[in-house]
């Protein structure tokens, strides 16, 4: 079923992200009211109308697209914590965040996106990454490489110091701190991540050598590591497996632009902890 979708269907999935972006997302960018932002754990965990729109409107676009699918979408299962099982179900799942980099959006920055991910039984098919406000779209097919606007995109190998985006210093425990505290060695640069989808990208353009990321929410994770490990990227736990959609993940996790870099990342997060 999937696998026939994605013969001619990629096209249909970038056009109901830019509608949904062209409709409910970019004309409330740096229009946002008071009234249009909430709180949903805390301070830095934010939802606005834009999200909540765009979730719904995708939701009924791709369901259409792919008949007998379902979607696992941010705020649907903020609602609803139930509904995030679908990813480990038998039925095609789109798994969507409708803004990534909610943050962003709210203070203006245009470093946010859209995600997209097209998974059966655990596995992404598909993914797309749709930043609106810097008018780029990346696209991955498992088998048939990653794409930005048409062109392919190829990670490649790091140069002596590695970059490596980790997970914001505001969502991490103490725990995860001191793992990723491994990284602050000669040869390593770490710094606090901006949109984990755009981290993702930047690691398949070959801008960044590496995320080192502690939560595992599918759809921050699923669109963009696909993307990387089509082109060329490579992705793995703490425990040395790779990283699971479903869920059960050994955190912290690494995603880097080749098997090697992965291995160094996850060996010096292993010696933080």
């Amino acid at each position: 079923m999937i696998e026939d979708f994605l013969e001619s269907g990629v096209p249909a999935v970038e056009e109901a992200l830019r509608k949904a972006a062209a409709t409910e997302v970019m004309p409330r960018f740096r229009q946002l009211t008071a009234e249009d932002v909430v709180q949903k754990s805390g301070p830095h965990d934010l939802v606005t109308v834009a999200d909540r729109l765009a979730e719904e409107q995708l939701t009924a676009a791709l369901t259409e697209l792919l008949p007998g699918s379902v979607v696992v979408g941010e705020e649907a299962v903020h609602a609803d914590p139930s509904r995030y099982e679908a990813i480990r179900g038998d039925a095609p799942v789109w798994i969507v965040d409708p803004v990534d980099g909610t943050r962003q959006f709210v203070h203006g920055d245009p470093g946010f996106c859209m995600l997209v991910a097209l998974a059966w039984r655990g596995e992404v098919h598909a993914s797309w990454t749709y930043a609106p406000a810097l008018d780029e779209m990346a696209v991955a097919v498992r088998g048939k490489g990653a794409w930005l606007d048409g062109r392919r995109l190829v990670a490649g190998t790091p140069g002596e110091v590695l970059e490596v985006a980790t997970s914001h210093p505001d969502f991490t425990t103490e725990d995860q701190k001191r793992a990723l505290s491994g990284l602050r060695v000669d040869g390593v640069a770490p710094r606090p991540c901006g949109s984990a989808g755009l981290e993702y990208l930047s690691i398949a353009k070959g801008e960044l050598d590496a995320i080192a990321f502690s939560w595992e929410l599918a759809w921050d994770h699923a669109a963009g590591l696909l993307l990387v490990a089509e082109a060329g990227g490579s992705d793995l736990t703490v425990a040395g497996q790779p990283f699971r959609i479903a869920g059960g993940n050994a955190l912290p996790f690494t995603a880097a632009r080749d098997a090697a870099t992965a291995d160094r990342v996850v060996a010096l997060l292993s010696a933080g902890a």
